[in-house]
């Protein structure tokens, strides 16, 4: 009997050898991969982490921390997480849930009794697992703008969604909210009386020990392994400060390294346990990482990716099926870094992304990252086809906007004088905007917003141009201001084309 124990245990093992040196076959033809796209997408640094529950298979960094200094980027350099903050936020909750502090449908006015939205009716229903998975109603990225660079507290945010006008049903379409994930972070400190950085850093990131990792940007100056921001100026990555997202951060301010966040991974992997250490149970995790609301597959998408079948949002989790697996992500977009997170539970496997550019990058490595990992026989060079398709996109939004131009009529002038235009104009949704004659020419500046200032060049008729110059991944935009029946401008309407922030849904009236 002791023969055929001893038989077995040879054979298992001679399995689990076999396996991890299959794995790190197929992870060296990763590893140069890597370093081909960091050169293909002009970005200047990367780091990837790849792990199974218990191992750590591969953590490296790629390129540079910034185009100045150049130093180069390793495994403990720490990148913006972004969204992937979202996951943290929800499972802070669900250590909630399992201490029966809460429940998942609990009405948020249970906690925040100053929490409105525009319908009576979905505020006085609306869950704790509401805010976790966008189906409040609101479009993707509404209200983003309130926050953003602004000097609104976090409470002040949540309580402007009062004023935004829902363009779905209420729990009936997928639209990404990064204000319903701030008023989530907001009922921890309502129940525990600990702020969310307390309490996701005593109960996360400590028993983690993630180290390396920090919840705002503060004293992030001092760190000597940080990776700065990038955007792209005439098609070359310029360094760009970072912002500090603390108004918003528990939707998005977690900063990281692919060490730090390949324990998080592993935990998630391990069903709630690290090191033998119960985070949270294996039924919250299952509750996490299970559909609440359905995200369209459209037509394209499957044609490039046909094994995808269904895509849905958890609770902090995006939720998909490829090639016949279970695939758990989410990925984060900060100004000028990218990341993304995914782990694949049937597998016992997951990885991490982080880049420092305003990039696509992240996204042909994440599926060749899959493919490779779960032996996907069709064998496509992702980076060369999304490059491609990135690059259409370019020349189309370069023709659109010449043909945009060519529209344009130059001979005219404004309707008024420069002072009639001058003043203060603003919403329900932001307090005010200030117009102002500086030096002769008109310049525009964002009340509880310092950094949206910029200067209006006239474009035509009553339509000025604008660029936000600390903010350089944002686009030029227009402003264009609308007069009444008396001739008196009576409204400014802001419009910068961008997929990030809606301009247009501040309501700007001119103020007494």
């Amino acid at each position: 009997m002791k023969r055929i124990y001893l038989l077995i245990s040879l054979c298992v093992l001679f399995s689990l050898n076999a396996k991890n040196q299959t794995l790190k076959k197929k992870i060296s033809l990763l590893d140069s991969y890597y370093t081909a796209g960091l050169t293909d997408w002009n970005v200047p640094g990367m780091a990837v982490a790849i792990v199974s529950k218990d191992s750590v298979l591969f953590a490296k960094g790629f390129g540079v921390t910034d185009v100045v200094s150049k130093k180069p980027v390793d495994e403990n350099t720490l990148f913006a997480l972004a969204s992937n903050t979202k996951a943290f936020t929800a499972t802070a909750l669900a250590i909630l849930v399992d201490q029966g502090k809460i429940n998942w449908d609990d009405k948020v006015t249970d906690y925040l009794p100053w929490f409105n939205m525009y319908d009576p009716y979905v505020t006085n229903s609306f869950t704790i697992r509401d805010l976790l998975c966008h189906r409040s109603g609101l479009e993707t990225f509404s209200g983003d703008l309130i926050w953003y660079g602004s000097t609104y507290t976090r409470k002040e945010v949540v309580t402007k969604a009062q004023f935004l006008k829902p363009v779905y049903g209420f729990r009936e379409h997928f639209g990404y909210s990064n204000i319903m994930f701030i008023a989530a972070g907001e009922i921890i400190p309502a129940v525990t009386g600990q702020c969310w950085e307390d309490f996701v850093a005593e109960n996360i990131l400590k028993p983690l020990e993630m180290n390396h990792s920090r919840l705002q940007i503060t004293g992030l100056k001092s760190v000597a392994n940080v990776a700065q921001p990038h955007t792209y100026v005439e098609g070359k990555p310029v360094m760009i400060p970072w912002l500090d997202w603390n108004n918003m951060a528990p939707a998005g301010s977690l900063i990281s390294s692919v060490s730090d966040m390949a324990k998080w991974l592993q935990m998630n992997l391990g069903n709630g346990i690290y090191h033998s250490d119960t985070l949270i149970s294996t039924k919250r995790i299952f509750e996490l990482q299970s559909p609440n609301t359905l995200i369209n597959v459209g037509e394209s998408s499957s044609k490039m990716f046909p094994s995808i079948h269904f895509k849905a949002y958890g609770m902090g989790w995006s939720l998909m099926d490829y090639l016949g697996r279970k695939i758990v992500t989410h990925n984060g977009g900060y100004d000028g870094m990218i990341s993304q997170t995914v782990f694949i539970p049937e597998e016992n496997i997951g990885f991490v992304i982080v880049t420092n550019a305003n990039s696509t990058l992240y996204y042909p490595m994440m599926y060749k990252t899959l493919d490779v990992l779960l032996g996907n026989p069709v064998d496509k060079d992702w980076s060369k086809l999304i490059l491609e398709r990135v690059k259409k996109n370019e020349d189309y939004a370069t023709k659109a906007k010449a043909e945009k131009e060519a529209l344009r009529n130059i001979n005219t002038k404004p309707s008024l004088d420069i002072d009639s235009y001058t003043g203060f104009y603003g919403c329900a949704l932001y307090d005010s905007v200030q117009v102002y004659n500086e030096n002769g020419k008109l310049a525009l500046q964002f009340m509880r917003t310092a950094s949206l200032k910029t200067g209006l060049t006239h474009w035509q008729y009553d339509t000025y141009e604008i660029e936000f110059k600390e903010f350089p991944s944002l686009p030029k935009g227009l402003v264009t201001f609308k007069l009444n029946r008396d001739g008196k401008v009576d409204e400014m309407e802001i419009f910068v084309d961008n997929p990030d922030f809606d301009f247009t849904e501040f309501k700007l009236r001119k103020l007494e």
